[in-house]
């Protein structure tokens, strides 16, 4: 018998854990052969590729994400071989199986929750008498065309599942895409948008085989290994035992990511990480979701966001790890102006990345049981975002939408730190509504349909900087010259701004700079560059305030002063010197 486990991953860095799990389960009774394609691949290449092996059965690993493009796979290989017996499983077909059943007569089979031991149940039953009835945890058709549906299957003692790293075929992609590593399932709260809240109880692997499995990827080029666990901090002890071994043993340029519960973090774990953690090792991703009490009450999450605060401010003033934290717009009872607080609340502990999501009516979460209670309404195919409440308008929403758009380009890409820091402190009253008015301008102006170059990103700032006629136009445009010039990597050929020094006086600030260097500071100077170097790799610029007591104290003193930007030719990296203000 013939068995491919497929799934339509979101990108092709991303691999597919599950898919990997019910092929270790599986063997060596079943050889099961994983197929693994993307949302963005034409329907007709993933199908011509899965009907030429010729299989007798394709599991699909159904999420979000995929499904829409998985039904479509589904229904033209059903067309083809009607023979094919369909299996499909994960968390978007776990719920509401009877409508999936009667909605995609394609689908022969659902396996529900769980899948390991109920794939490999059904497959010994399809190998055979192919007699369902016993086979817990399904869903199935009878020869009559009745659907049925089976008991679930008692929980695994995760323990004991085989590993599902060691497949050759898997070695040559691991330095290229994310290895996912699971140390537990299920979530110890109750949030009510979450699937995961669904479980009682969590579950844990065996640490000394999961301690095997991430030195087998390492070894083998894994570079980015990232933990599913809802709660990867729940158990102190635990996440402690587990960041002293990744510290210990980890290969060089091996990143971990995580998602943590802040609020329940203690301080002596991130006084261990700060001193112990080798910068750039580890990401945490935080939910915060929202900073509403009575949002969060309805919803039923415990979260602590002064605990919160304290811990994401004693991993940020560590500066060992990058933090992602996360917001959900369109929460229970949480309107425009409280979302615009929840966001300013936590943009001002300026995290590495802030990502700005939409509430989506997951099937089996409670928020979506009782929906009619905040008069949600929602798409009715995946992802199930909402369209509006009872509290937010679908107008709101758009707003929220061009925020989330700008926030991507020029917060969490972090090309322009300098500036942005400037202008949600200075310029605006609040960062949301620095981000709310410039993404308003940007969608206005129809840029959000269309590419972007770099330069494109700086000159629509400045535009928009200019359309609302700041009074600091300068201090902007300067600090804007800062960010540009500090992460190039090269010298540009031409700048996105027009008020270039004139070739002369170019000139006069090179000889200058080559009879005193020291004016440029002492690290200038040390470099001991030549006349034919400098005029090379590096350029100058006029700044409207002193850029060396900008970046020691942070403070503007005006007055024209100098930056010479220095692209170090074999680092290809720049170095930035500014002459001081002695006005």
């Amino acid at each position: 018998m013939k068995v491919i486990a497929a799934t339509l991953n979101a990108k092709f860095i991303h691999t597919n854990i599950a898919i990997r799990y019910l092929k270790a389960y599986a063997e060596p009774e079943f050889q099961v052969d994983l197929s693994e394609y993307t949302i963005k691949d034409p329907t007709m290449n993933i199908v011509t590729d899965l009907v030429q092996r010729k299989p007798d059965v394709i599991g699909f690993s159904c999420y979000i994400w995929n499904i829409e493009e998985t039904i479509k796979v589904i229904s033209m290989i059903k067309k083809i071989n009607p023979s094919i017996q369909i299996v499909v499983g994960g968390p978007e077909v776990t719920y509401d199986v009877m409508e999936w059943m009667e909605k995609v007569p394609q689908f022969d089979f659902i396996v529900i929750g769980e899948g390991e031991e109920t794939f490999k149940n059904l497959l010994q039953q399809l190998n055979s008498e192919k007699d369902y009835r016993h086979v817990a945890g399904i869903s199935y058709r009878t020869g009559t065309g009745e659907i049925k549906l089976n008991p679930q299957r008692h929980k695994l003692d995760l323990r004991e599942l085989p590993s599902p790293y060691r497949f050759e075929e898997d070695i040559k992609h691991l330095g290229k895409r994310v290895s996912y590593i699971e140390t537990s399932r299920g979530c110890p709260f109750s949030c009510q948008f979450c699937l995961s809240s669904i479980e009682v109880g969590v579950r844990y692997f065996d640490r000394e085989k999961i301690k095997e499995d991430i030195r087998y990827l390492m070894k083998n080029g894994a570079k980015t290994i990232k933990f599913v666990d809802r709660t990867f901090n729940i158990s102190r002890s635990y996440a402690l035992e587990m960041f002293r071994f990744l510290i210990d043993e980890h290969l060089p340029g091996t990143v971990f990511q995580f998602e943590i519960t802040a609020d329940i973090m203690r301080p002596e774990v991130i006084e261990f990480l700060n001193q112990e953690a080798p910068p750039g090792l580890f990401r945490f991703e935080i939910g915060v979701q929202s900073t509403n009490d009575y949002t969060n009450e309805l919803v039923m999450r415990k979260q602590n966001f002064e605990k919160l605060t304290r811990t994401v401010t004693m991993v940020k003033e560590g500066k060992k790890i990058d933090q992602h934290l996360d917001l959900i717009a369109g929460l229970p009872e949480e309107d425009y102006d409280t979302f615009k607080r929840t966001f300013n609340d936590v943009f001002e502990m300026r995290p590495e990345e802030l990502q700005l999501g939409f509430l989506k009516m997951l099937r089996g979460t409670g928020l979506r049981l009782r929906a009619a209670d905040h008069q949600y309404i929602y798409m009715d195919q995946s992802p199930y975002e909402i369209l509006g409440n009872n509290v937010l308008s679908f107008d709101d929403i758009i707003r929220i939408k061009q925020v989330e758009d700008v926030l991507e380009k020029y917060w969490n890409d972090h090309r322009m730190d300098h500036t942005i820091e400037y202008l949600v402190t200075n310029s605006f009253s609040s960062p949301f509504e620095f981000f709310q008015q410039f993404g308003s301008y940007w969608e206005d102006r129809g840029w959000s349909r269309i590419g972007h170059q770099l330069e494109d990103l700086y000159k629509r700032l400045f535009e928009f900087i200019e359309t609302i006629n700041l009074p600091d136009r300068d201090i902007i445009l300067s600090l804007m010259k800062i960010d540009y010039l500090e992460n190039a990597k090269f010298k540009p050929r031409k700048s996105w701004w027009e008020d270039r020094l004139q070739k002369d006086e170019r000139s006069a600030l090179y000889h200058l700079f080559l009879e005193e260097p020291r004016m440029l500071g002492e690290d200038f100077a040390a470099l001991g560059i030549k006349e034919k170097e400098l005029y090379k790799h590096s350029i100058v610029e006029e700044l409207s305030f002193d850029y060396p007591e900008y970046m020691e104290t942070g403070v503007f003193l005006p007055g024209k002063t100098s930056l010479l930007a220095y692209f170090e030719p074999t680092k290809q990296q720049s170095l930035l010197f500014g002459t001081k203000n002695n006005k």
